[in-house]
């Protein structure tokens, strides 16, 4: 297994892969809108002179199996940055064979980096394998609005 950044050749699988995580969003009662997304808009916000995101890519035999899309955030109060994962998506064949970790791995390894103090994102309450998989990597559940979980990892606290 690889991980990899994505570049501007990616667009269409950056596009596909909001798909797929929209599909499932759809199916856990996630998501239940239109999709406003499209390849012209990644290619402006992710590539464009300031990029809005990164996307991640999670490669097996050759094949991107995974992605995450991650931003950088900056308390101005704390004084401190942090990251955002906005998505986390693994192919359903390819799920519990390490994908989400090596992708997860790789996002602490930019967040350390680049001196951020954690990793926050947010996972639907009926995701009851994701918040499993989150609560194995030590990341706690800091709110939960409604179907949100709101989450914070620190993965090199113990380190």
């Amino acid at each position: 297994m690889k991980v990899r950044s994505a570049t501007p050749d990616d667009v269409s699988l950056i596009f596909s892969f909001i798909h797929k995580k929209s599909e499932f969003d759809r199916n856990i009662g996630a998501f239940s809108d239109v999709l406003q997304v499209s390849e012209d808009k990644i290619r402006k916000t992710l590539f464009g002179i300031i990029p809005f995101s990164y996307v991640l890519f999670a490669e097996f035999s050759a094949h991107e199996v995974g992605f995450a899309l991650y931003g950088f955030r900056y308390s101005s109060f704390a004084g401190e940055p942090s990251i955002w994962m906005d998505d986390l998506y693994v192919d359903e064949e390819m799920r519990s064979q390490g994908v989400r970790a090596a992708l997860m791995a790789q996002l602490a390894q930019i967040a350390k980096e680049n001196g951020c103090t954690y990793l926050a994102w947010n996972a639907a309450a009926r995701n009851a394998r994701g918040l499993r998989f989150y609560n194995q990597l030590g990341a706690e559940i800091t709110e939960q609005d409604g179907n949100r979980c709101f989450l914070r990892w620190v993965p090199w606290a113990d380190a």
